[in-house]
């Protein structure tokens, strides 16, 4: 099962309860606002825009730092898509593949003009099938509505994403101090993303950011005998198939004697064994405290705050 939804693209999701409400209060009140503000000109035409607003609005506040929801990127990916959308149904004779050509040029327009944002192909294709009044409108409909929904999207994440810890948009807002990873430099990581030749969604600074913080974590000081809890879980670190998770069941710590530890594994290599150790063994081998979700599919590490609590 867990190889199944692996393969289908299911990944571990680490953001926070709070996190999830806050994308889905941003996304609601501003298609709230784009509602109003289009629906007071071109009621009809704004119904068959909406569709592709609301995959905008998701992107924008759901993944503001993401490289597809960028100012640039929903401005100019809908505006271009929309733009070349209404040239394919004016100077191009109708037919069943017209939708598809212009779903198809908008995605080479956008990635030329490095504003690739998915949901400006699904407003070409709204324009060559949204009917005649679209049609009849021409390219004044790319400055009206397309033009304006995208700014009032873009304006309010700008204001609602600033009210919260975390999240600023757009992403120069984001302050980050990235200093070189060690054996690693920022020319190594640029071209590793030419050697894999695929559009990645997130920005150069921030992959260097998210490397600097797991590599200062790896850095960071291990466990002590003293930090040995019975019941707690500690890991090795150890990448692939030579990570392994272990339930302390008892410590035994015997005068003039070398301590001892008696385990269970219960996740990774040798997981349903059991074992006994010295103390020093374990803190050796033993190189975070963890703790694992409710389903025990995803473990992260104990902070010292979390321990001390």
């Amino acid at each position: 099962m867990r190889r199944g939804l692996r393969f289908l693209g299911w990944r571990p999701d680490s953001t926070s309860h709070r996190e999830k409400l806050v994308s889905a209060l941003g996304t609601t009140l501003a298609l709230i606002l784009l509602y109003g503000v289009t629906h007071l000109v071109m009621a009809e035409a704004a119904l068959w825009v909406t569709g592709s607003m609301g995959a905008s609005a998701v992107l924008v506040f759901a993944m503001p730092h993401g490289t597809l929801s960028q100012p640039w990127s929903v401005i100019g990916g809908h505006v271009l898509s929309a733009a070349f959308g209404v040239a394919c149904v004016q100077w191009l004779p109708p037919g069943f593949w017209l939708a598809a050509l212009a779903v198809g040029g908008s995605v080479v327009i956008m990635m030329y003009a490095r504003c690739l944002h998915p949901p400006g192909s699904a407003t070409a294709m709204i324009v060559v099938l949204g009917g005649p009044q679209i049609t009849e409108a021409g390219f004044a409909f790319v400055v009206y509505p397309i033009l304006l929904d995208v700014l009032v999207i873009v304006l309010f994440a700008v204001a609602f994403n600033a009210l919260f810890d975390g999240r600023r948009y757009p992403l120069p807002l984001v302050r980050h101090q990235v200093s070189r990873a060690p054996g690693i430099a920022p020319e190594d990581f640029e071209h590793a993303l030419k050697q894999m030749n695929a559009y990645m969604d997130i920005e150069f600074d921030d992959l260097l950011r998210l490397v600097e913080l797991a590599n200062n974590n790896a850095q960071s000081k291990g466990v002590a005998a003293a930090d040995l809890v019975t019941g707690a879980y500690y890991s090795n670190g150890l990448p692939g198939r030579n990570w392994s998770v272990r339930e302390v069941q008892q410590v035994v710590n015997r005068p003039g004697r070398a301590g001892r530890v008696r385990y269970r594994i219960v996740k990774g290599a040798g997981e349903g064994g059991n074992g006994i150790c010295r103390v020093s063994e374990f803190v050796r081998w033993a190189r975070y405290r963890v703790e694992p979700d409710e389903q025990r599919r995803l473990w992260h590490r104990v902070t010292g705050e979390e321990e001390a609590s």
